[in-house]
């Protein structure tokens, strides 16, 4: 009998540690490890080697997760490695939080303009997800997500009505260049960042031959970007893949607000696998983990920027 009870107790180990073992996938953070500007640089570097990046657009839109939120790049980052564009904006007393639209409505459970409240009367609002659920998640401020993705992933910082000089110093104080990049709509927004820290990061604004001669005789430097070229495959993309590439600087096409909006999976699964043939780097989507699944078969795990990509235990 005793025997009996000892196997018995053994069996339910091994079954509980399979158990363990089955969700143990979803406790596996990817991330993307980046130590200094230069491996930043070096990891958005074209190379005709490259390993297709997805960028999460706002972080990703799933149920349960909110937009701009810790909790959605953790879920985002266990199921693909992604950097995410994010959007900050200031509160009444300058605290710098993460909020896509002027307004609370749309993503929150307050109401009027996000400017007119205090950081401190924020912290009993609440985030909705995408389909208007109300979840358990407060609105971050920029701080905590740059020290949340520390060593984790890279933070693309959207312009809204943060001002430049406030973006830059905030960066400078968390030490965070390595990790951190900013987008640019001008030459001469990327200049004014470039004389805080010569080393910073851009994604910027190139939808035309124009705008590229324009970056291009302001002598921003084409190694310390990525490009946003638009919303669609289109034949005048050709153009600026062969213009950037030979740069060294790699092509972003955002499905946010063309191909994230196909009625089925299936459609956007074809739209998404366009994109790469197309010839952009990098993917940006609202929908990050469908993305990602949708061109797995198309990476080339081979790439030297393999290094950069690991995993770790996530929460």
């Amino acid at each position: 009998m005793k025997n009996y009870q000892t196997y018995k107790l053994i069996l339910i180990i091994l079954f509980s540690g399979l158990s363990s073992f089955s969700t143990y996938g979803q406790k596996i953070r990817h991330n993307i490890n980046i130590t200094k500007a230069s491996d930043l640089h070096k990891f958005f570097q074209y190379t005709g080697k490259d390993r297709t990046i997805i960028a999460g657009h706002r972080g990703g839109m799933v149920s349960g997760f909110p937009e701009n939120s810790i909790a959605t790049f953790e879920n985002t980052l266990k199921h693909t490695p992604a950097f995410f564009e994010i959007d900050p904006r200031l509160t009444k007393d300058s605290v710098i939080v993460l909020m896509h639209d002027a307004t609370l409505d749309r993503t929150t459970t307050g109401k009027g303009q996000l400017a007119d409240y205090t950081f401190e009367e924020l912290k009993d609002i609440r985030l909705k997800d995408a389909e208007g659920h109300v979840t358990d998640f407060p609105i971050p401020t920029l701080a905590e997500v740059i020290e949340w993705a520390r060593g984790k992933t890279i933070l693309n910082l959207d312009h809204k009505d943060v001002p430049l000089d406030m973006t830059a110093k905030l960066i400078r104080e968390h030490k965070a260049d390595a990790f951190v990049m900013v987008t640019v709509h001008s030459p001469e927004e990327a200049q004014h960042y470039l004389k805080d820290n010569k080393d910073r990061m851009f994604s910027a604004f190139i939808k035309t031959k124009e705008a590229f001669k324009e970056y291009e005789n302001a002598q921003i430097p084409f190694t310390q970007m990525i490009a946003y070229i638009g919303p669609l495959v289109k034949p005048e993309n050709k153009e600026l893949y062969a213009l950037l590439n030979k740069k060294g600087t790699m092509c972003m096409i955002s499905a946010a607000s063309s191909y994230d909006k196909l009625k089925s999976k299936e459609e956007r699964k074809v739209a998404y696998r366009q994109i790469v043939e197309d010839g952009a780097s990098i993917l940006e989507s609202d929908y990050p983990i469908e993305a990602a699944e949708a061109i797995h078969d198309m990476l080339n795990i081979e790439s030297p920027k393999r290094k950069f990509f690991g995993k770790a235990s996530g929460r």
